[in-house]
């Protein structure tokens, strides 16, 4: 049986830790703390893959045919 990376699928959006300078620029920007950012539970397969750990924020970049490029943050919990 051979491995496979999720993020190889076209149809999984591109998913990085974000760095804490980036994050604390994300969530100024915003005027709110990581914990009212949606959700990411720590057990998704997309974070066990990118080495997600609770308390991490991901950045999720999706291709749109009319937005172009769109940002999303998810907070990572238990």
């Amino acid at each position: 049986m051979s491995n496979f990376s999720l993020l190889d699928n076209e149809l999984i959006p591109n998913h990085e830790i974000l760095g804490e300078d980036e994050m604390r620029s994300v969530l100024k920007q915003y005027n709110i703390g990581k914990e009212q950012l949606p959700k990411l539970k720590v057990s998704d397969p997309i974070a066990k893959e990118i080495g997600a750990i609770v308390g991490d924020v991901v950045k999720i970049t999706r291709n749109s045919y009319t937005a172009g490029e769109s940002l999303y943050y998810r907070y990572v919990i238990e």
